[in-house]
């Protein structure tokens, strides 16, 4: 589904996105950050059958978690409130939400302020362990449809430079409380790309793209 300022792959199957692409928004200097708006809501675009509602988080013990962060997107009202649409929501543990994940939104952040860096892109998405029981939040009254929760999550960031190279980060977060440093979570996209089923940057070509989605890149060397 194409929003005003970012794209979302919503899977009816997971009653939930299967990946979320951005490009980091910038407050241009001079000007102010828009407040965050919480006005979280159900996307009305997804039938009901297949749409997580506000109903199904009550009581989940779960966070709404972000897929593409509120804080990434500031730049105006309306480019922030399409951040709080439940479709950009996955189900995640609170300890997650407003820790390691919140420090990897802060970090991409970061790294989009180098002055080196030009354009900042980002592709976020859940991650389910089939091999593994898949626990569910939801009340069960829409058809006995359910919002099941994901086992881990990923984020893999393509920043541009001012020279023009692409450089690749990819991490896989497991949905839980941690103490590792960020740094830990760093993998190959081509490893994203085999747990979660996509193709990530898949429009991108050349020998130097496939060498990238397979290195381990130092946290914002470039």
């Amino acid at each position: 589904m194409v929003n005003r300022y970012f794209t979302i792959g919503y899977s009816y199957y997971f009653r939930q996105a299967k990946w979320a692409l951005e490009i980091v928004g910038r407050v241009d200097e001079g000007e102010e950050a828009v407040e965050r708006l919480d006005n979280f809501r159900s996307d009305f675009r997804v039938p009901q059958i297949f749409r997580a509602d506000l109903a199904d988080y009550t009581g989940s013990k779960h966070d709404r978690g972000h897929l593409v962060a509120s804080a990434n997107q500031r730049e105006g009202v309306l480019q922030n409130s399409e951040t709080f649409l439940l479709s950009n929501m996955s189900p995640q543990k609170p300890k997650f939400n407003r820790g390691i994940w919140k420090e990897l939104e802060g970090a991409v952040r970061a790294l989009d302020a180098d002055p080196k860096i030009f354009e900042t892109y980002v592709i976020s998405g859940p991650i389910f362990d089939f091999g593994k029981a898949i626990k569910v939040i939801g009340s069960k009254d829409k058809n006995g449809v359910s919002v099941p929760i994901p086992h881990a999550y990923f984020k893999s960031i393509l920043a541009e430079n001012n020279k023009g190279a692409l450089n690749m980060w990819s991490f896989v977060l497991p949905n839980e409380e941690t103490h590792k440093k960020l740094e830990d979570f760093r993998v190959p996209t081509t490893k994203v790309e085999n747990y979660a089923g996509i193709l990530l940057w898949e429009r991108l070509r050349g020998r130097k793209i496939a060498n990238e989605k397979k290195r381990v890149r130092p946290m914002w060397k470039f």
